[in-house]
């Protein structure tokens, strides 16, 4: 599979996943190789500050190799969420940054002036932004316009494994945008991530998905199969649907047939 740009960053995969709802280090370990993801993201403010080596999450993360992707997540304002990015880039992590500026605690849903001012800020600042917002094509340009390297539509609300719920909004995102378009939360299973690749969307991010499964370990290979096999068959052009059936074989020349 071809390569993802981000900014000035390639990855290999375009599976991004997160690090959070895992049962300890050993099982966040283990599912992350086996997504082959090569981005993971982070939230900043659950980050244990005092926790060193490859014991610790952020510990190992850097030692394997990932490219990390601090994220905003529990914060409601612009300058909870600016602050939040500064604190990344102060520990050495950020430079990279998920922002997310949530609207209400019950949805989860993006509050999307916060996040084109948040975001705005970043992009002066000198962050490559990826910012989390709804599936309006409208806002999607606006965050684009103001220097986003990816914008990143949620496809169902955060956790809720509702899947793609306006595939359309996400096909006019796409075919507007220059940039990355990664879908981000709602995913619940392979198939969700098939169809997002399908649809033409650059990559899926995904965490509950893959830590929420019985066997998150199995999910995650699962999830990087999918992602690969969506992306291969947008790459490839699906026959057009028609409402008629159309022969596999020709039936011109066969004899008996009215054709021949």
């Amino acid at each position: 599979m071809e390569e993802l740009k981000i900014g000035s960053h390639t990855l290999r995969s375009r599976l991004i996943v997160g690090t959070g709802k895992y049962k300890d280090l050993e099982q966040t370990r283990a599912a992350l190789e086996a997504s082959g993801a090569d981005m993971v993201t982070v939230a900043v403010r659950r980050l244990d500050l005092n926790a060193k080596g490859g014991d610790s999450l952020i510990g190992y993360l850097k030692q394997a190799g990932y490219t990390l992707l601090p994220n905003t997540a529990g914060c409601y304002t612009v300058d909870d969420a600016v602050r939040t990015c500064r604190l990344a880039r102060e520990l050495g992590i950020a430079g990279l940054v998920k922002v997310e500026v949530l609207g209400d605690p019950r949805t989860l849903f993006p509050d999307v002036v916060q996040t084109l001012e948040a975001s705005r800020i970043l992009v002066k600042e000198g962050f490559t932004v990826l910012p989390y917002t709804n599936d309006d094509p409208i806002t999607a340009m606006k965050l684009q316009d103001i220097g986003c390297a990816a914008v990143m539509p949620l496809a169902a609300p955060i956790g809720s494994g509702l899947g793609i719920r306006n595939p359309y909004n996400l096909e006019i995102i796409k075919q507007t945008l220059s940039v990355p378009i990664i879908v981000d939360a709602g995913v619940g299973t392979a198939s969700d991530a098939a169809i997002a690749m399908e649809l033409g969307c650059d990559g899926v991010l995904m965490n509950t998905a893959i830590a929420g499964a019985q066997d998150p370990v199995r999910m995650a290979r699962a999830m990087r199969l999918a992602v690969e096999a969506g992306r291969d068959a947008f790459l490839a052009g699906r026959i057009e649907k028609r409402l008629y059936a159309s022969a596999s074989s020709p039936l011109t020349g066969v004899v008996g047939s009215k054709h021949g």
